[in-house]
């Protein structure tokens, strides 16, 4: 939060624009305590999770979108884009975590510290449409089996259209008059 102290300036009498910026002035970096390990390369910066891991160190899950002080270390580079690393304690337990980029493929990859959360899940279960795997995605690039299998994808979509219009109607039924609907709902929860 360093940068809101910085929105009202104070000017020491002995300051004046010959001796330099104020914080050079005062012996401070600009960045104040984020910088604090930047002789060796790290800056702290404010890191959010992107993606549900357990902590090796508790065993606890640390949800998507949890936010940590983070020290940023630039690692390598991959052509020109850098690598950083990332290493932060656990706001569970005092363990360490160490996340580094991956620009090949875009990623995020877990170093030490922590495993990712694997979230699989069957389409079917769900009742979404299952997406379609990399073999079956370049057969679709072949005009011949694009023709052969045109009258399956439209029987699909047929039934599919009758299930989305079957909801749509549902909808429009128990949804015509919202002020009523949302009356009813809210009596169910008072008191």
């Amino acid at each position: 939060m360093a940068e809101r102290r910085a929105t009202n300036k104070y000017y020491p009498p002995d300051w004046d624009p010959s001796k330099g910026s104020i914080n050079t002035f005062v012996g401070q970096h600009p960045l104040r305590d984020r910088a604090r390990k930047l002789d060796q390369g790290i800056l702290i910066i404010r890191f959010e999770m992107p993606f549900s891991i357990w902590c090796e160190g508790c065993e606890n899950h640390i949800g998507k979108g949890v936010r940590y002080n983070a020290e940023k270390k630039k690692v390598g580079m991959y052509y020109s884009t850098p690598i950083w690393q990332f290493r932060m304690k656990c706001h569970l337990c005092s363990s360490w975590m160490e996340i580094q980029t991956d620009p090949k493929n875009a990623v995020y990859v877990i170093i030490s510290g922590a495993r990712k959360r694997e979230e699989e899940y069957d389409p079917e279960d769900n009742e979404t449409m299952a997406l379609k795997d990399k073999e079956e995605a370049e057969k679709l690039l072949d005009p011949m089996y694009k023709l052969e299998h045109a009258s399956r994808d439209v029987m699909k979509a047929k039934e599919a259209s009758s299930a989305v219009s079957n909801l749509l109607e549902y909808n429009d039924r128990v949804w015509k008059d919202p002020f009523t609907v949302s009356q009813k709902i809210r009596q169910k929860f008072r008191v």
